[in-house]
């Protein structure tokens, strides 16, 4: 076996320690020995990178950022959801390190083989289920008595998050997520093998007073076919990609040219009391806040665009343009 080549400096300071007497032979030997051997579980193994990691999470910064939005739409109340981690571990440590009875929702991801799991606290899914009912959104864990009328809420519930997923997936691939199973035992769930690595996207959820996590777990063999685009080097391809193609410019113009607004001319505006306006008769007379000698506006989709002057063209009433309106003048 070659001899190990040691730098200069390495060298001086190896010296310089036996010199002194900070170390001997034996501790030198044993130094050696604890810097060559590093401990590695097979029952752990990284199957991801961590530039793979980081593009995941990304992905599901996003899915979190629409999804309470949407989530605060349906439940009318404070909601906010984050990405806490993601991790890569065994699928028997993931079933290990959720609670006995929880709600577990299983999703296919067509066209990618495989499905996965979305693991709701129960103290979120009753938080929401509540909302839903009209009540406060407390939390309150009855996993094991869940009823179908509740089971049909959270699944409908859930069910609608998906458009979110499949946006925010979009930039990597084309997924039509479909809800397939909804279960509150783990051990029900043999999703893949024991030891098979899976992601873990934990977001950290607040809705309302409660708290809890939601846990996606997306095995290996769902993100197979997208390794390759799980890369910066494929970002910046796709950036670089990213040019404008012939006649682009030319067809926005003509859409744009083509479109229609909804044009008006305001004849003139006033404030009466709600007395007034109930009291009105025929042949009373309302008067209007324009002089008849100042310029009408004309109005684009409610937006003043134009001073104008009304007329009459072929029998048509009309209005001649005097004068564009600047950004912020008023009449």
């Amino acid at each position: 076996m070659a001899d190990e080549i040691l730098s200069q400096n390495e060298i001086d300071a190896l010296l310089s320690a036996l010199s002194s007497g900070e170390m001997d032979a034996n501790q030198l030997r044993q130094d050696e020995a604890t810097n060559k051997v590093r401990v590695y579980d097979f029952k752990r193994a990284l199957r991801f990178s961590k530039d793979q990691i980081r593009s995941i999470s990304r992905i599901h910064e996003n899915f979190a950022r629409l999804l309470t939005t949407y989530f605060s739409a349906q439940l009318r109340t404070y909601v906010h959801i984050s990405v806490a981690s993601v991790d890569q571990i065994p699928y028997e440590e993931f079933i290990r390190s959720i609670p006995t009875m929880t709600i577990l929702n299983v999703y296919s991801m067509s066209p990618l083989n495989g499905r996965i799991i979305f693991e709701f606290n129960p103290n979120i899914a009753y938080a929401m289920l509540e909302r839903m009912l009209g009540g406060q959104g407390g939390s309150v864990n009855k996993v094991d008595s869940l009823t179908e009328i509740e089971s049909t809420l959270m699944t409908q519930l859930f069910e609608n998050g998906l458009d979110y997923l499949q946006e925010a997936w979009s930039s990597f691939v084309d997924i039509d997520p479909m809800l397939e199973e909804f279960e509150v035992n783990p051990q029900f769930l043999q999703l893949v093998s024991p030891n098979e690595t899976v992601v873990v996207v934990s977001l950290d959820t607040t809705i309302g007073d409660s708290s809890g996590m939601i846990n996606i777990c997306i095995p290996h063999v769902v993100l197979e076919p997208i390794i390759p685009k799980l890369s910066v080097h494929y970002w910046m391809q796709t950036e670089n990609n990213k040019e404008r193609k012939p006649g682009e410019y030319e067809d926005l113009t003509k859409n744009l040219e083509a479109a229609k607004l909804n044009m008006q001319v305001l004849l003139g505006q006033t404030k009466i009391t709600m007395n007034d306006l109930l009291n009105l008769q025929t042949n009373d007379v309302i008067q209007l806040s324009q002089s008849i000698v100042d310029p009408l506006v004309l109005l684009a989709d409610e937006e003043p665009l134009f001073y104008v002057q009304p007329g009459k063209k072929k029998n048509k009433l009309a209005v001649q343009i005097l004068e564009e309106i600047k950004k912020g003048e008023s009449n």
